[in-house]
């Protein structure tokens, strides 16, 4: 089956301690189709101004991507710039220029809204509640958020949440969220707001999944030697994480989501490889099932065929 992406596409321009690239592939729907696309067709929706370029269209293209619902419009591309500190995990905005994404009004074709799978990536809820508005009962919605919508617009995150399967957000935007200091009390706190299931990503310490009647899991990280560029590690956890689902299960149970987070962390380990989406682009599904093995030994964690 397919899983509709929805998210922003962006042209950022990254700035590590050791470089600085411009004009490069990003956005949270960037990250996460790509991702999900080693496991299921992509159904894209988001969109691009005229400055964007034609090799990415090309790109989506030969990986399963369908761009129909990729709107294309008069002016500039989102921008986003960003540099990074030492540690790579401190990053600092340095400027945003919303562009033609500042009055996207997402408009899904026909053939996209019996889409059985749904990926609402970061971006402002009332969005992704207006895309769930024209979809035909979804079999299964994750949805991403952040630490800005949940300061701003929480009225509109707490309409959408009882809408939603799976929740991803990171430790901070769970605090933020429940107020509470315990994330196992934040997990737990945040399924009573609607979602059937909360991921609560914790950067370099991995992932915890919380689910029905207590069920608790716990994802460790892969470990990494060399880190270019962290950009969209959580965005393609969260495409990983949807993709799996849609492309190797009908009904979605907590065993399955413990298998999709090991991909999801598999996936984002990867990507942060290289500036942007280089490495996903040559990435191999080999590789991904050799780290994958090699995750689970690693954390002593099997899965069931």
């Amino acid at each position: 089956m397919s899983v509709l992406i929805l998210g922003s596409i962006a042209l950022d321009t990254v700035k590590t301690p050791i470089e600085e690239r411009s004009d490069l592939l990003g956005g949270s729907a960037s990250y996460a189709a790509a991702a999900a696309s080693f496991f299921s067709p992509v159904k894209l929706v988001g969109i691009v101004g005229s400055d964007f370029p034609q090799s990415e269209f090309d790109f989506w293209r030969g990986r399963k991507i369908d761009i129909e619902g990729v709107q294309r419009a008069e002016g500039k591309t989102f921008r986003w710039s960003g540099e990074y500190s030492w540690d790579l995990n401190t990053r600092e905005t340095r400027s945003v220029a919303l562009n033609v994404f500042e009055n996207f009004q997402p408009k899904l074709p026909a053939s996209y809204r019996k889409t059985d799978f749904v990926l609402l990536a970061n971006i402002a809820p009332s969005l992704q509640s207006h895309v769930l508005d024209q979809m035909e009962r979804p079999r299964f919605v994750v949805a991403d958020t952040m630490d800005l919508w949940i300061e701003t617009t929480r009225s509109d995150l707490d309409t959408l949440l009882p809408r939603v399967d799976l929740l991803i957000l990171n430790d901070s935007e769970a605090r933020e969220m429940t107020k509470e200091t315990s994330l196992i009390k934040a997990g737990r706190a945040i399924r009573k707001f609607g979602p059937r299931y909360v991921a609560i990503k914790k950067g370099e310490h991995g992932a915890l999944l919380f689910g029905d009647q207590n069920e608790f899991f716990s994802c460790g990280a892969y470990p990494l030697e060399d880190i270019h560029d962290p950009t969209g590690a959580g965005d393609t956890f969260a495409g990983g994480i949807a993709g799996y689902l849609a492309g190797t299960v009908s009904r979605v149970h907590f065993t399955d989501l413990r298998k999709a987070m090991i991909y999801g962390s598999v996936l984002a380990s990867f990507a942060v490889e290289d500036f942007s989406l280089d490495r996903l682009r040559n990435l191999s599904m080999a590789e991904i099932e050799q780290r994958y093995e090699t995750f689970k030994l690693m954390s002593q964690f099997e899965v069931s065929a």
